[in-house]
């Protein structure tokens, strides 16, 4: 295919995004447009490099990486496997760096122990009954929530809770702890399957570039 056509990427908003282009900016690729602060737009090019790029939300990163709209994004691991999309993952960019737990009171320990059946709230439904099912192998009910899955247990709404956990303070202020470790996490890169084929050269340059560059940092 022509090089002309612009590789398209989408980078989870925040964090993320902004130390994906601090990391881009490493290897020469910049995007002028992005540090613009009042800018109102929704995709940022690069015409030297043919490159595009648009901030998204996280679980939209993979939507739009498999459905073609973007072929390559930027997103924790946690978000690529709760969304189970058909994408490459090609590189783990080392940084974002947390984890997945399971969570609770002292109390609930017991109550891992011994596959029992407990009620687990999550904003990672599927991480959460991959975990219990496929691991443990223990039955629970899984209470899906979108805000602070904290207050799960503060309320006994559930008995324990899968989240994830960088520095665990806001656990300790309400009384919760690390219960089980489920994975380690970080930002990852995805690549759209057929632009990987398509667009072989730049795809493999691009992520070269950037493993190196990872690579002098360690």
């Amino acid at each position: 295919m022509s090089e002309e056509r612009y590789l398209t990427f989408a980078l989870g908003k925040g964090r993320l995004a902004n130390k994906t282009l601090e990391l881009f900016e490493e290897i020469g690729i910049t995007c002028e447009e992005m540090k613009d602060k009042n800018s109102r737009k929704l995709i940022f090019v690069n015409e030297e490099l043919k490159l595009r790029f648009f901030l998204a939300k996280g679980p939209d990163v993979p939507t739009y990486v498999e459905l073609g709209a973007a072929d390559i994004g930027v997103v924790g691991k946690d978000t690529i496997v709760e969304e189970n999309r058909n994408v490459h993952e090609v590189l783990d960019l080392g940084f974002g760096k947390c984890r997945m737990c399971v969570c609770g009171p002292e109390s609930a320990r017991e109550l891992l122990k011994h596959h029992e059946r407990i009620r687990v709230a999550s904003k990672y439904p599927n991480m959460a009954k991959d975990y219990f099912y496929n691991k443990k192998h223990q039955t629970v009910d899984i209470i899906k929530l979108n805000g602070s899955v904290e207050l799960g247990p503060l309320v006994e709404l559930s008995d324990v809770i899968v989240d994830i956990v960088e520095t665990g303070s806001t656990l300790r202020e309400n009384g919760l702890e690390v219960l089980e470790e489920i994975c380690p996490l970080s930002a990852r890169m995805i690549v759209n399957p057929v632009s990987m084929q398509m667009q072989t050269e730049r795809i493999k340059d691009l992520v070269m570039r950037v493993r190196q560059k990872l690579a002098e940092k360690q």
